[in-house]
């Protein structure tokens, strides 16, 4: 395992700001984790030299991860632009040892096949196209790119009757990083005491850092305390998050909202974007349950949009 940092580059397009947030977030959640990534939405100011930029990253880093997305497969095929040129500076590397494993693949938005640039065809890939399969890839993805095999090969007994110690997986993380889901949708599931209650939907302008505490067995208290959150209210009398048509008609005048089961929540954060979130589940720690958790389906709504019907 290195006893030093990991230097990772991370090659994508830029296909829209979603995305951009989505590669962002996966950017921060790596170097919370110990790996020194280089990425042009912090490591390049105005007037700075593009080609140059990639030329030294790419050959200064140990691992390069190339997110996939359909635009970005289109663009390496093609030689365009300046996933082309990544491209072409790649390839170049991977004719002197063509058994590198420098490349790692991550697959995002992508329906193509296959999901990976013809000159990557050979190589296995990681695939993020699931929000929901988000934390299992990407502790896949960190032990990886930290030298730890993901299923390690079991060690060689003595005889049919040594008995060996299973291997324990790592825990991956137990910093705030982890109490994120940078998807605009999903279904998240987190123990809301712990992080001082404090859960984070999307990411960049799209970033709602939600915060939650006990109330009941079927209720929990949301507030708008954290600073990116403007108000939030309960959506009355909706039974799905695509029932919403307005947002703007539910009342946001208290700092505390306490939802039951089944009931939903309109958040507004400080860059004008409403998020949505539907209680699914309570559970309070005791007997028989070892931790505080709720579980919720919540969908942000693009373009500052107030409606969330489908």
């Amino acid at each position: 395992m290195a006893t030093t940092a990991p230097k990772v580059f991370l090659s994508y397009s830029h296909d829209s700001e979603p995305h951009k947030d989505w590669v962002l977030a996966l950017a921060t959640r790596l170097v919370a984790n110990g790996v020194d990534v280089i990425l042009d939405q912090w490591d390049l100011s105005l007037g700075s030299d593009l080609p140059r930029f990639m030329e030294q990253g790419l050959s200064s880093a140990e691992r390069v991860l190339s997110v996939c997305t359909e635009p970005y497969v289109q663009k390496a095929n093609a030689g365009r632009g300046g996933v082309g040129y990544e491209k072409m500076i790649l390839t170049a590397q991977l004719m002197q040892d063509v058994t590198s494993e420098r490349i790692i693949p991550v697959v995002r938005a992508n329906t193509l096949t296959p999901p990976v640039p013809t000159f990557l065809s050979s190589r296995v890939h990681i695939d993020f196209r699931d929000d929901l399969a988000f934390e299992a890839k990407y502790a896949e993805l960190i032990r990886d790119i930290h030298g730890q095999e993901v299923k390690p090969r079991p060690p060689l007994g003595a005889n049919p009757f040594t008995v060996t110690t299973p291997a324990i997986a790592p825990v991956v993380s137990f910093g705030a990083e982890r109490y994120l889901s940078p998807a605009i949708r999903g279904v998240v599931a987190f123990d809301y005491s712990n992080n001082n209650g404090r859960f984070t939907f999307g990411a960049g302008d799209m970033a709602f850092e939600t915060a939650w505490s006990r109330a009941g067995g079927n209720s929990i208290h949301a507030y708008t305390d954290p600073p990116s959150i403007r108000s939030v209210a309960i959506a009355v009398g909706a039974q799905e998050i695509s029932e919403i048509q307005d947002a703007t008609q539910y009342d946001p005048s208290s700092r505390v909202r306490t939802p039951y089961l089944g009931e939903i929540l309109i958040w507004q954060n400080t860059a004008g974007y409403f998020l949505a979130t539907k209680v699914l589940s309570i559970q309070v720690r005791g007997p028989g349950n070892a931790l505080d958790e709720v579980r919720l389906e919540y969908r942000i709504a693009p373009t500052k949009s107030s409606s969330f019907a489908e």
